[in-house]
């Protein structure tokens, strides 16, 4: 029965792909402003209820002003909850332009990607410098890869320089917390439990495989817990600004999620 309900969210998952290649795409042909985040934000959205993944928000996400979002990261699945909350373009490595359907989608929702190669880095900073002068908001995983949710690495300070291009000299950062809380129907006892949802860099399971595997389960319940917002010119030093919003979402991952809830998004 696990495999058929699988098989049935994995065929609306298509269906959903469908149709946001062809309407995003062309959409964005014509047009690459605000308006341009409705549809991959219901998108998200379907996707993560077609999965059966609820979110619950604690803190407010900062939306007066272009602002860039600094979280940690567990998995593929972390984008669909993220982007059905932000209306903000991801930050993702080069590789994952490349990436059969996957990269299509990223570039759906306008990713700006990324290499770690320094051939590349003048025209990466250019390019940034002109999403950033385009006011758009950005979501960023520091760490520079995933993990499975039980600890948070330290943040790569070179990607804190964002905050520094562009026209916008007041900037404001925003670290968020991304913590998984159930799985399955039930709490995270055991590491298989965070695997069913984590997709991290110990795993040796494809994405495909991953994918299939947490269709089979009836959903998570993630908690995204949103800081107090930091103005980077206040700070004026990217290695002090990202050991800030590093220790911050540290923190917020080692608290036990709140009991009262406020805001839950159910599927």
């Amino acid at each position: 029965m696990r495999s058929f309900i699988a098989g049935c969210k994995l065929a609306v998952f298509a269906v959903l792909c469908v149709f946001i290649i062809i309407v995003q795409g062309a959409f964005v042909l014509l047009y690459k402003g605000p308006a341009s985040y409705i549809m991959p934000r219901l998108w998200h959205n379907c996707v993560r209820m077609t999965f059966g993944i609820k979110y619950r928000i604690e803190g407010t996400p900062y939306t007066d002003s272009q602002t860039l979002y600094m979280s940690n990261h567990m998995s593929y699945l972390d984008i669909e909850v993220i982007g059905s909350v932000l209306k903000a373009s991801f930050v993702a490595k080069a590789e994952v332009e490349s990436w059969p359907l996957f990269g299509l989608l990223c570039k759906l929702q306008q990713t700006a990607f990324i290499s770690r190669s320094r051939v590349d880095a003048a025209k990466e900073t250019n390019a940034l410098e002109t999403t950033l002068n385009e006011g758009k908001s950005l979501i960023i995983f520091p760490e520079g890869t995933s993990t499975d949710g039980k600890s948070v690495l330290p943040f790569k300070s070179s990607l804190f320089s964002i905050a520094y291009i562009g026209d916008n000299k007041d900037m404001v950062v925003q670290p968020i917390t991304v913590q998984l809380e159930t799985v399955d129907g039930h709490a995270i006892e055991t590491q298989d439990d965070r695997d069913l949802y984590a997709w991290h860099v110990d795993m040796t399971t494809e994405l495909p495989d991953h994918l299939w595997r947490f269709a089979k389960t009836s959903g998570a319940t993630v908690v995204l817990k949103f800081h107090p917002p930091i103005k980077a010119s206040d700070i004026n030093d990217r290695k002090i600004l990202a050991k800030l919003c590093y220790e911050q979402v540290s923190k917020g991952l080692e608290s036990t999620p709140a009991l009262t809830q406020e805001q839950t998004q159910a599927a």
